[in-house]
Parts: C-alpha cells; structure tokens; sequence
C-alpha cells in the first residue's frame, strides 16, 4: 500500500486546476467532502458543484478565470453541497506574470461545521450575558421607577431601602462587567500583571477576614509557620484566593477550611488549599468547571469565577486541582511558584 500524498494528509480539501480549468488534483479531505464529483480530469465547476441558498453555483458566481487581472483570490465564502451540508471555501488565483493569464487555480474546502458550532457558542454567550444583565438592570429600573414616580408618598426607611436594592444591583452589575473583561483578557492573552514578591500569608488572612463578615458560616484558617513569599500580581492573587473562598461559602455546606502551606514539588511556593462540607464535585465534570458560564447547583454566581481563577493562576505559572474533601466536599488545591514560571 502506497502511503498518503502530502495533500492527502491535509485536514482541509484541496482543489487544483490548470490554465484550462482541468482539475489536475484533488486530496482525500476534498473528496469526503465533494463526494463523486471530485475527481482529477473533470473541469472546476463539475467538481466544485456547489450552490448558495439562492441557487447560485460557486464557479459562474466566483468565474475565476474570467475576473479582472488584479484578483489573486477569492475569499472566504460558505456554499451547499448537493446534499446541504455546509463548506466553506477560499481560492487562490495564480498567474505568472502580474496580469496574465490564469496559470491554476487552488482552492481550499472545509467543513462548515467548526463555524456552526462557534457560531453557536457566540449566540449562548450573548444570551448568557444578556440574562445576568437583564435580572440587575429589572431591579434598578423597578426601584428607580418606583422612586420617581411615588417619592413623595414614600417614607425614609422605604426609600432607604429602595435605594440600597438598587446599590447592590449595582455592584452585581459592575462586577459582572469586570469579569466579562477578565475573561476577553485571558482569552485574548491580553492580561495585563504586575507580578512581585508578595507575602501570600497577608492577602489570605485578610481576604478569609473579610469573607467572615458577609457569611454566617464557619471559616478555619490554617497558616503553616514556614510559607514562602510567592511571585505575583497582588491584586489578582488577592482575587483568585477571594473567588475561590466566596464559591466554597456560596456552593458548600457546614464549614469551610482554608490553608495555606509551603511547597516544596513540583517547584517551590505555596499550596493554598480549600475545603467545604457540600456535595463535591464529580471527577467526571470536574474540568468543566473552568469553563466559561458553567454552574454547578442552584446557589447562583455568573459561571465564570473560576473560569477567571484558571486562568489567572496559569497566566502565574501555577497550577489548580479540584479533588475530594475529607468531609465528603469538594477541595480546591491552588498551587502558586515564589518564582517567575510565566
């Protein structure tokens, strides 16, 4: 058996014809995708038998060997096969010398799917969004409403309270807007960080303090004597230990225990490890919970906090684990170098 031709081994179709519009080659991808019609000898219309959803055919509609002397190519354009699947196509027009004839033609031909399924997770995304804005904004324009058209009628405490409501709907707002931002940065690999040496122990105590004050649950903090200094950004260390903390407190049950410790392998640094007394986390989901807007339970939360710790802790050098907790929970293990690993 002969092995596969270059062009064979190509994940997309490949389409190559002549001056004349002879197809002189055609690869395994073009073929599952084409079907029959792609075969060497017959001309680039029979083989490139595709139409638009207005009936149009690729070649009369593209006719690369009748286009003005300037064109080098065809663009990305999306076409039906005979059976209605999606593809997507470019060309490239070759001539050898500027403004001479069409020497070949090569065109490029690939499944539709990919965009289909990108464009899909677009559309869940901006649905996503619009709904955790749409729940805050109801409640500012509510109060607000109420506030401008009975504000006489209302008493202190009332509109006290109106005007706190909409406070909170406010800051759910903005931190909404923040994390949005977050996520397109580590996306984009655009995150901007001011990484120092950084006294992990202060930013943890003070961070599971002022968790203390918003939470009726029991939080146990554990600082091991000889914990390292660590390289990072203190602000986004600060957020990452803040994020991880809040979805304990929001997502488990009982109490939650916080350490932090030295670490000694795989590199050196500090391991920061969180218990809760919840359900836990299956092993079998439990990398979808670094994915964008994914939930787990009922207790609310955007879905991207610990798609932002994630990233914030690889974007350090660091690594993250979800495991089991001795109390049946989930255990979140962070593991964050005292040198730069970037």
């Amino acid at each position: 058996m002969e092995p596969p031709s270059l062009v064979d081994q190509l994940p997309d179709g490949v389409v190559v014809a002549d001056g004349t519009g002879t197809v002189t080659a055609v690869n395994a991808a073009a073929r599952r995708l084409l079907g029959e019609t792609a075969e060497v000898g017959r001309t680039l219309g029979d083989v490139l038998a595709l139409q638009d959803t207005d009936g149009a055919e690729w070649h009369p509609t593209n006719h690369p060997y009748a286009t003005l002397p300037s064109v080098t190519g065809v663009p990305e354009q999306s076409w039906l096969t005979a059976d209605g699947t999606e593809v997507l196509t470019t060309a490239r027009i070759n001539r050898e010398r500027r403004g001479g004839p069409v020497t070949s033609v090569a065109v490029v031909v690939r499944s539709g799917r990919g965009r289909e399924r990108l464009d899909r997770d677009r559309s869940d995304l901006v649905a996503t969004v619009a709904h955790e804005l749409r729940s805050p904004l109801t409640g500012v324009k509510g109060f607000v409403g109420t506030l401008l058209r009975r504000w006489e009628s209302l008493n202190d405490d009332q509109k006290r309270l109106m005007l706190t409501t909409v406070h909170v709907d406010a800051e759910r707002l903005t931190r909404l807007i923040t994390e949005l931002l977050d996520v397109a940065r580590i996306d984009t690999g655009r995150l901007p960080l001011y990484p120092r040496e950084v006294d992990a122990r202060v930013i943890v105590e003070r961070v599971v303090e002022a968790a203390r004050t918003g939470t009726t649950r029991t939080l146990t903090l554990v600082v091991d004597d000889d914990v390292p200094s660590v390289h990072a950004d203190p602000d986004k260390l600060t957020q990452v230990v803040a994020n991880v903390v809040d979805n304990a407190i929001r997502h488990g049950d009982g109490e939650v225990s916080i350490r932090l410790a030295a670490l000694a392998t795989p590199y050196a640094g500090a391991l920061l490890r969180v218990d809760d007394e919840g359900e836990g986390i299956e092993e079998a989901i439990r990398t979808r919970v670094f994915t964008k807007f994914w939930k787990h339970g009922v207790r609310g939360g955007t879905g991207l906090g610990m798609y932002i710790v994630g990233g914030l802790v690889r974007a350090h050098g660091g690594d993250i684990e979800i495991d089991d907790a001795p109390s049946g929970g989930a255990r979140i293990e962070i593991r964050w170098p005292s040198d730069d690993r970037r």
